[in-house]
């Protein structure tokens, strides 16, 4: 019932996301109305799992992917500064002596981010069953996540003074791939 109303007040004022969460919400009930309290709490943290697949409300998603930006923007100025490599960094872009590059929001980890926080929930859920561990791998992946794709733009711009191309296409993805999966 309490799902039910949350869609149609969701419906009624155009908000997806409480729209979609009213949708689990709804499953929850139903595991709750068949099962009972003992099915409930024997599927909780799936139950739970099934947030992960809704999308971030836009004005959280776009406030903290710009954040994102800018950080490993910042991050990649400081770290090719220090190496030698001579960056300006106005905003999101960085203007190299090759080229420019631009941290878009696809660049700003915030897809790495989730994925990571998701594993290390179903990580800790099966291989780890002392709550203070489940709480510290959790939260250890945020500033793993945030810290990795700003080495990643990094990366980037070390590589394109190495050769410009590789700051684009196949390598541009390959770099992202190497580093989530480190």
């Amino acid at each position: 019932g309490f799902a039910a109303l949350q869609y149609w007040v969701a419906t009624l004022g155009a908000e997806l996301f409480l729209a979609r969460t009213a949708f689990i919400e709804s499953i929850i009930g139903v595991v709750l109305f068949v099962g009972g309290w003992r099915a409930l709490k024997i599927l909780a943290f799936p139950l739970f799992l099934l947030f992960f697949m809704v999308p971030i409300p836009a004005i959280i998603y776009n406030t903290a992917t710009l954040r994102l930006q800018m950080f490993a923007s910042s991050c990649a100025e400081w770290a090719l500064s220090v190496i030698g490599i001579p960056v300006f960094r106005e905003g999101n872009v960085l203007e190299l002596a090759s080229q420019k590059l631009s941290v878009v929001e696809a660049c700003s980890g915030i897809r790495s981010l989730l994925s990571l926080t998701f594993l290390s929930l179903v990580y800790s859920y099966f291989f780890d069953k002392r709550t203070w561990m489940r709480v510290i791998l959790f939260l250890a992946t945020i500033p793993i996540a945030i810290l990795a794709n700003a080495g990643r733009v990094t990366l980037t711009g070390i590589l394109s003074e190495i050769r410009p191309s590789l700051a684009h296409g196949f390598m541009h993805t390959m770099s992202g791939w190497v580093i989530f999966m480190i």
